[in-house]
């Protein structure tokens, strides 16, 4: 069974930084593709990043330049790193496996401008 624990949002003004976690189970996540994911309100929910099992790493137009995925395979969690935060960038995020129809619980990032 996937589960997948995400972690590390909260409040921040614009310009500010937030790194989010995902600790997952019943996978690891160097052999897999995982992806952080963000919906926000009203919004459907659009791939942010990902990093596939040989580290290629791939960004949404809208986070290039800002945002860095990596992951830590002893821990086996994933991470995002956030700089340069917008108020666009407000969202409920998520991790996902790729393969596997299983979503967190979500950590909420909101960035006041």
């Amino acid at each position: 069974q996937v589960q997948l624990v995400e972690s590390g949002g909260g409040l921040v003004q614009a310009g500010g930084s937030l790194r989010l976690s995902c600790v997952a189970s019943g996978i690891f996540v160097s052999m897999n593709t995982m992806g952080w994911y963000r919906q926000a309100p009203g919004k459907q929910r659009e791939l942010v990043a990902s990093i596939t099992r040989r580290t290629f790493l791939n960004y949404a137009e809208s986070v290039k330049g800002r945002f860095t995925i990596s992951r830590d395979n002893a821990k086996n969690t994933v991470y995002l790193q956030m700089n340069s935060l917008k108020p666009e960038d407000t969202a409920v995020y998520y991790c996902k496996v790729e393969g596997f129809d299983s979503w967190g619980q979500g950590t909420q990032v909101t960035v006041s401008s």
